[in-house]
């Protein structure tokens, strides 16, 4: 295996290379350049030394994508801390869980967590800091507390002149096993797993990236970072890999909505677009169907002499709508509706779909538009292996299997669950089914664990919503099942009672719509349900007591 350089010292690099190019944008709001993020890092540093903090401490970060956001996170990594990002659309109750149960000593929060997070609920925390000017909103030691009134004196002492480029030191010998971040896959108790990524998958996942677009999307190239940071897809490819590589990032620090995205599309003119599906999907519904779904263009596309000139004409349209300067749209997240899907590849759009986990940081799959397969999910990855569990894996589907640079450690106080993960060859079962044909190309039949998808990517655990339904009036037993994006609870209903108290139809249903209302009032807005089916024989179960699921989707 290749020797992996100390990643700290890539990011030290990168800053004294691009001192004075632009490096963070919030969208339409202030810009930092190479200069002002270290600044902002050494600031954060002084602090975290004053106030105690040691290096393999986690320190937590939740709120929307902003620059304060970034170089906080480059701070805690670069002082040597585990970075503990947190989806901002949690909840305040997994939010608490998650910093409890990763042992945060510091918690970094945006405007809207700072609003609704209840800090007694995390007793070990020593300080929340705010992301919007460094702040402290709750200091628990007199240290932090020093620190951070007296950070421009403490700054001023060290460098009594100015802050140079040969101050920027951020390099200490690197073990490739040495953990970097904990990702949670889900906030709720007794579902949350700390995948713990070690500093050689995001390096690895980087290593990847530069063979990919290390000639395309260099120095100075724009980006617009829609994922959120805290998902690893959007933490490698739309964040890491531009700062290693001198880009200018931009943040759509607001909900980013179809009419936000496009403009910044047209603003930006991003060099690459990293995006799950419904963002492609809805670009394209709105701002390219309309234009072309009309009898004329129907009649054209219709004529073979003409419709390869309009096929292109529609193309460099699509092209536009994103920017027209990129070199590729790389899908992921989440599978791609195939109306959109045909259509791109009709038109010859340059866009792939990749497939990943946040256990490998996350990239598994991936090929070049050029080279892609529609319907695929590209091929095994630079540094990763990929095999199917089946004795035909052309033709029967088998769990997708992945080896390589990019597995995780393992989650974080779970050994059990590590152990059902990652076999004893090192194998990480992703407990996806899917096929591979004769040349390595990779095909997602379905799921074979629980786990939903939601549409921007992010990871639904039926289980957990159907924990808190089963405890709703009226409801026995429950499934969650997830039809066009949207999530549904069928619900078995406690039919006895329903009859001991003269309910009609209409009156249980007007209760499991009053459940629904109350549930989705304690759900993110991804894990919301759309709709209540009534079902009223109980669900079919295994000799465990089981459902069976499957009979159900």
């Amino acid at each position: 295996m290749e020797k992996i350089p100390s990643f700290n010292e890539l990011i030290e690099k990168s800053i004294i290379k691009n001192w004075d190019a632009d490096a963070l944008t919030d969208y339409k709001g202030q810009t930092l350049q190479y200069h002002d993020v270290a600044r902002k890092i050494e600031k954060l540093h002084i602090l975290f030394e004053n106030s105690g903090i040691k290096k393999g401490d986690k320190i937590a970060l939740c709120g929307r994508n902003s620059s304060q956001w970034a170089a906080a996170f480059l701070a805690t990594l670069t002082y040597g801390c585990v970075a503990v990002p947190i989806l901002h659309e949690f909840m305040a109750d997994q939010i608490h869980n998650i910093v409890n149960h990763s042992d945060a000593r510091i918690l970094f929060v945006g405007d809207h967590v700072a609003s609704i997070i209840d800090p007694q609920q995390m007793p070990n925390l020593e300080g929340v800091i705010s992301n919007t000017d460094y702040s402290l909103i709750v200091s628990r030691t007199d240290k932090l507390t020093y620190a951070r009134e007296h950070l421009n004196e403490l700054y001023g002492k060290k460098f009594p002149k100015y802050f140079r480029k040969e101050h920027v030191s951020y390099y200490h010998e690197q073990n490739p096993d040495e953990l970097a971040l904990i990702n949670y896959t889900s906030g709720t108790t007794g579902f949350s797993k700390g995948v713990m990524i070690p500093y050689r998958a995001l390096w690895s996942n980087y290593d990847f990236a530069c063979s990919v677009m290390g000639n395309k999307v260099g120095p100075g190239e724009n980006v617009i970072s829609i994922l959120p940071m805290a998902h690893m897809y959007g933490m490698a490819f739309e964040f890491i890999y531009e700062v290693l590589k001198g880009c200018h990032v931009y943040y759509l620090n607001r909900i980013p909505s179809p009419a936000i995205i496009a403009q910044a599309f047209a603003d930006i003119k991003p060099a690459i677009i990293i995006a799950v599906p419904l963002v492609i999907e809805k670009i394209i519904r709105k701002k390219v169907f309309p234009k072309i779904q009309n009898n004329r263009m129907r009649l054209l596309l219709g004529m073979p002499v003409i419709s390869k000139k309009v096929r292109e004409m529609i193309c460099k349209e699509v092209v536009k709508a994103f920017g027209g300067k990129f070199f590729e749209v790389i899908i992921g997240g989440a599978g791609v509706n195939q109306e959109v899907e045909q259509f791109l590849h009709r038109i010859n759009f340059p866009y792939t779909v990749g497939y990943g986990a946040t256990e490998c940081a996350p990239i598994i799959c991936y090929a070049d538009w050029r080279e892609f397969v529609p319907g695929s999910c590209g091929r095994a990855a630079k540094n990763m292996e990929v095999r199917i569990d089946s004795t035909d894996p052309e033709n029967t589907p088998g769990e997708i299997l992945a080896r390589g640079m990019n597995v995780m450690l393992g989650y974080y106080k779970n050994d059990e669950a590590t152990k059902h993960t990652i076999d004893k060859d090192g194998w990480y079962h992703t407990g996806d089914l899917g096929t591979m044909d004769s040349d390595g190309n990779v095909f997602i039949n379905g799921r074979c664990k629980n786990m939903l998808l939601g549409a921007n990517g992010q990871n639904i655990y039926p289980e957990e919503i159907e924990d808190k339904l089963n405890s709703m009036p009226m409801v026995v037993e429950s499934i969650v099942v997830q039809r066009e994006n949207k999530l549904v609870a069928l619900v078995h209903p406690d039919l006895d009672e329903a009859r001991s108290m003269n309910f009609s139809k209409k009156d249980l249903e007007d209760v499991m719509e009053q459940n629904r209302n109350t549930m989705n009032q304690m759900l993110p807005a991804y894990e919301k349900i759309s709709e209540m089916e009534i079902y009223e024989e109980e669900f079919e179960k295994t000799p465990k007591k089981s459902i069976k699921r499957y009979l159900y989707k």
